[in-house]
C-alpha cells in the first residue's frame, strides 16, 4: 500500500519537465489570442505653474482616478469629486485644521497674550495650557463666526446648493471672507509695514504703497504678514497687561531690601498680592473683554481701534 501511494505521487513529477517546457515555449502563432487592448488612462487637466486653488488640483485628482465616472457618460459629464478624494479631503482639513487656525484666525493674538499674562502672574502651572488652550479655542470661535457665517452663506450653501459649478469661484469666494478678516485687523492695528516686507521680498514694487490694493496681495504674502502683524499686537497688549504686576514685584522688592530680608524671594510675597489685586479688579473679564474687542469684524480707521484696545486692556 505504501509503495502504491508513493508511485502515485512520483507520476505527476515525472510529467512536470514537459509542463514547464510547453509554458515557456507557449502555443502557436496561429491559436494565439489577439492582445488585448489597454484601457486608456485618463489625464489630468492642465494647471498653471501658479494656479494654487487646491479644490482644482483635487479636480484633477478625481479625473485621473480609474472607474470615475459611469458607463456610458462621456468626460465632459464628469462633475464634483469622487467618493475617495472626498474622504482625502476631509482627512487634509482635519490634519491642516491646527494650522489653519494658528495662520488665518485670532487664536495666536488670545494665546499669546494668556501665555504672558500667565507669565506675569507668577504663576508657572496655574492655570494649565489645557485650559487656557480651550478657553483661545472658544474666544477664537466667538471672533471668528461672524466670518464663518460668510464662508457659508457665501460659498458653501451656493456650492451645495448647485449654484457654484466651477472650483475656481468656490475657492475665490471661500477665501474673500477670511481675506477681509485679516486685511481688517492689519488695518485696524496699522501693521501695514509687515505686508510690505512681504510684498518686497518676493519682488513687488512698494515704493508707492498707496497705488497698491487689496487683490495686489495674494494668500501666500498676506499670511505671514497677517501673523507678523498679530504678533506685535499680542505683544503689545501683552506689555500692557505685564505692567501692573511688574510695579508690585517692584514694590515688594524695594520693602524687603529696605527690612535687610534679601534672602527672602520676592516672588514668594508678591503673588498672593498679584493674584488679590487681579481678582478684585476682575482681571479675567477685563483681560478677555479686551482681547475680544481687539478684533475688528469690519473695515475701522487705525485710530479709532488702537483707542478701543488700548481702552479695553488697561
Amino acid at each position: 500500500m505504501t509503495k502504491f501511494a508513493w508511485i502515485l505521487l512520483l507520476i505527476p513529477l515525472a510529467f512536470a519537465p514537459a509542463a514547464m517546457a510547453q509554458r515557456t515555449i507557449g502555443p502557436s502563432p496561429d491559436d494565439a489570442p489577439a492582445a488585448p487592448t489597454a484601457a486608456p488612462v485618463p489625464s489630468l487637466p492642465e494647471l498653471s505653474v501658479d494656479s494654487l486653488n487646491p479644490l482644482e488640483v483635487l479636480a484633477g485628482a478625481a479625473e485621473a482616478i480609474p472607474g470615475r465616472t459611469a458607463a456610458g457618460q462621456s468626460g465632459a459629464e464628469r462633475s464634483g469629486l469622487s467618493v475617495a478624494v472626498n474622504i482625502l479631503v476631509v482627512l487634509t482639513v482635519v490634519s491642516l485644521a491646527p494650522s489653519i487656525m494658528l495662520m488665518c484666525t485670532c487664536f495666536m493674538r488670545i494665546l499669546v497674550v494668556l501665555g504672558l499674562l500667565k507669565q506675569a502672574m507668577g504663576t508657572a502651572s496655574v492655570p494649565p495650557p489645557q485650559v487656557l488652550t480651550a478657553l483661545s479655542l472658544f474666544m477664537t470661535l466667538l471672533v471668528m463666526s461672524p466670518t464663518l457665517d460668510r464662508v457659508n452663506k457665501e460659498a458653501i450653501a451656493p456650492y451645495r446648493a448647485g449654484e457654484i459649478s466651477s472650483y475656481d469661484d468656490l475657492w475665490d469666494k471661500a477665501k474673500q471672507p477670511v481675506r477681509d478678516f485679516m486685511f481688517d485687523q492689519i488695518e485696524a492695528t496699522g501693521n501695514w509695514s509687515s505686508v510690505y516686507s512681504v510684498l518686497d521680498y518676493r519682488g513687488v514694487d512698494v515704493r508707492e504703497p498707496e497705488k497698491l490694493t487689496r487683490a495686489d496681495v495674494d494668500m501666500i504674502s498676506l499670511v505671514p504678514a497677517f501673523m507678523l502683524s498679530e504678533l506685535k499686537a499680542a505683544f503689545l497688549m501683552g506689555f500692557k497687561v505685564y505692567l501692573p504686576f511688574l510695579v508690585i514685584d517692584m514694590v515688594v522688592s524695594t520693602m524687603l531690601i529696605s527690612m535687610s530680608m534679601m534672602m527672602l524671594p520676592p516672588v514668594l510675597i508678591s503673588l498672593p498680592f498679584k493674584l488679590l489685586l487681579f481678582v478684585l479688579v476682575d482681571g479675567w473679564a477685563l483681560v478677555v473683554g479686551g482681547l475680544m474687542r481687539s478684533f475688528v469684524t469690519h473695515p475701522a480707521t487705525v485710530e479709532t481701534a488702537m483707542n478701543d484696545l488700548a481702552r479695553w486692556v488697561t
